[in-house]
């Protein structure tokens, strides 16, 4: 399969791509940005909690009842809604506590507003578990199988950019959320070079 954050990102080229920037009150290279920014971390966060039989098997669970991938085939009035619950809901399973710490991270690395960042990860969450949920559909894939692409998918982000290690061992760690600083400086790398 090809690159996941790729694969995801394409979806989004073009009018979809402008209509979240008009969404979001940005210009398209600043939305570009954030969602090269959200994407690995919404797919590293994705991995680490399917690095476990229960885990990917709790996704699996998720994609079969809920993320089918028809969200995609109207990408169009799905952003022209905005945020969503389900994206809040999606967000508060995968990052947790953690979330307004990366918020604020992606913001510092992007210039985005949190509220800005917020609706983003809302509006990105349920495209990338609609494009999972496809990909699993159309491959057949077991919960094990969705298991080894996401963590193959983060540990390839991770090899070709080393602040994305670091990114993924922020995931792990229960600290009280000073993290900003550092993830803001980490993603700024990694945005300067794409």
């Amino acid at each position: 399969m090809d690159d996941l954050m790729e694969s995801i990102a394409a979806q989004l080229d073009g009018a979809p791509m402008a209509q979240l920037s008009s969404q979001l009150g940005t210009d398209s290279r600043s939305t570009q940005n954030a969602v090269q920014a959200a994407l690995p971390l919404l797919l590293g966060a994705l991995a680490k909690n399917s690095a476990d039989r229960g885990g990917a098997e709790a996704l699996a669970g998720a994609l079969d009842r809920d993320h089918d991938g028809s969200i995609l085939d109207d990408l169009g009035g799905f952003l022209g809604a905005g945020a969503s619950s389900d994206g809040a809901a999606i967000l508060g399973h995968v990052l947790g506590k953690r979330e307004p710490s990366f918020e604020a991270g992606i913001g510092q690395a992007t210039g985005l507003q949190g509220g800005q960042v917020a609706q983003l990860l809302q509006i990105l969450a349920p495209i990338v578990l609609g494009y999972l949920g496809r990909q699993k559909q159309q491959q057949g894939m077991s919960a094990g199988m969705l298991g080894e692409l996401l963590g193959a998918q983060s540990s390839r982000a991770q090899a070709q950019n080393p602040a994305l290690g670091v990114l993924a061992s922020l995931l792990d760690k229960d600290d009280d959320g000073t993290i900003v600083d550092d993830l803001g400086g980490m993603l700024g790398s990694f945005l300067s070079g794409r």
